[in-house]
């Protein structure tokens, strides 16, 4: 699958194509082209760029929007600006489930950006196929151009994102407990449950036993948090470490 390309419209600060660049990179994107920026953009696109240098090194530079969009099927420009022109408006989201889609198809995509002083005209809006409007707050939209190339590379890299929505991070030596290690420390609770007659009357012990598994089920416990738990136990069950009455 081809990520898609970001084209810089007339990019007036070396600082935001470093930027940009940057964004990229963080999202698996490398095709960078620019449609005339300004003179010796280079030196300040590569400081900022950090270690994505090679994308902004690699930038492919235009004369005409034309010539940079000529390769790609379906390009979507980013605006947050009511512009009179008809096209679909997508959001980011929704722009990169059907960049994606064209991408496994084969097609070649592109997301377009306009500058940093007025953004995109309707000239450059009328060469895409639809318009892509990053939500904001009404009262300030305007957006730096490595933040809205950023926020649109998020967008394209977590619709086939994998990562779980939640996680427990146990540390790098803690493991999850197996269940081996959950059965025992369940027949070790059970048994000092028994001795101090807690399971009462006996008639509700096995309920009782049931509610206390899913109970510590539900806790998501590391091997370390079960050695932890039956130490507890051994410790209240004989009174180790107590001080005298």
């Amino acid at each position: 699958m081809t990520a898609p390309a970001i084209i810089l419209s007339r990019p007036q600060l070396g600082e935001n194509i470093g930027a940009a660049a940057r964004a990229m990179a963080n999202f698996g994107l490398s095709d960078l082209r620019l449609v005339a920026p300004r003179k010796d953009w280079q030196v300040k696109a590569k400081v900022m760029a950090v270690g994505a240098a090679y994308v902004s090194d690699a930038a492919r530079v235009f004369a005409t929007l034309p010539e940079a969009l000529g390769d790609l099927q379906l390009v979507y420009a980013t605006t947050a600006r009511e512009r009179g022109v008809t096209k679909p408006i997508l959001t980011p989201a929704e722009a990169a489930r059907r960049l994606r889609e064209a991408s496994a198809r084969g097609e070649r995509t592109g997301l377009l950006f306009g500058g940093e002083r007025a953004g995109l005209d309707n000239d450059e809006i009328s060469l895409a196929d639809a318009i892509v409007t990053i939500p904001t707050s009404p009262d300030f939209t305007s957006l730096n151009l490595g933040q809205a190339v950023l926020l649109a590379g998020y967008e394209w890299f977590r619709a086939a994102d994998e990562t779980p929505s939640s996680r427990i991070d146990h540390g790098p030596l803690a493991q999850k407990a197996t269940r081996e290690e959950m059965f025992h420390l369940f027949a070790h609770l059970e048994d000092e449950l028994v001795k101090s007659g807690f399971l009462y009357p006996p008639d509700k012990a096995e309920s009782m036993m049931r509610n206390i598994r899913a109970m510590l089920n539900r806790a998501d416990f590391t091997n370390q948090d079960v050695s932890t738990l039956r130490g507890m136990i051994v410790a209240l069950a004989k009174g180790k470490h107590r001080r005298p009455q």
